[in-house]
């Protein structure tokens, strides 16, 4: 199975989603590296772009896609099973469920719901019980869109906070492929 694995700007969830593309791979899936604008080019404090484009580039073996150009023959050649994006933030789940197309990730996204082909998301977000809680809904009514079961990660700290039990990202995978929502879908930690 070939799996588009999309990061977008969650910078703080990287630590914990990298390492499960480490795990697709071992597993034998063909994995195609894909960054929104932001992640590819801007250093925060949990890194530099370039120490991430380089370590997502060493795990799968894969130049990153990070441009328009780049990920629009995801539709046409039909070049993946399932599409991940994960950490995917309320911005890129407010761009999906709209239908703006302004970024590598949303245009990799669209053409594979082009092929009525499974998007598997993993949100991570601090307005997911708020502003984007709409955008949720809409995404979670759409033909061919998977989430990974998710849940309020610090209630009370960051009481409108979503994000997905990264543990679950596999299974979800699995589940996507044959048309199907892993459950439960809400959790509680």
């Amino acid at each position: 199975m070939r799996i588009g694995f999309a990061l977008t700007g969650s910078f703080c969830t990287f630590s914990n989603t990298v390492p499960f593309i480490i795990g697709l791979k071992e597993l034998g899936y063909d994995i195609v590296p894909i960054m929104s604008d932001n992640v590819y080019n801007i250093d925060t404090r949990f890194g530099s772009a370039l120490s991430w484009r380089s370590r997502i580039e060493d795990i799968t073996g894969r130049e990153i896609l990070h441009t328009l150009p780049q990920v629009e023959p995801i539709g046409p050649d039909k070049l993946l099973d399932v599409l991940v994006i994960a950490p995917c933030t309320g911005n890129t789940i407010a761009k999906l469920a709209n239908g703006i197309t302004d970024t590598p990730v949303v245009m990799a996204c669209k053409s594979q719901w082009r092929n009525q082909r499974p998007v598997v998301i993993g949100i991570s977000t601090n307005d997911g019980l708020g502003i984007n809680l709409k955008n949720i809904a809409v995404l979670l009514a759409s033909k061919d869109t998977f989430f990974i079961p998710f849940g309020q990660d610090k209630p009370f700290e960051k009481p409108k906070s979503l994000v997905a039990d990264w543990s679950l990202l596999p299974s979800t995978i699995e589940a996507a492929s044959m048309n199907q929502q892993l459950q439960p879908l809400l959790l509680t930690y």
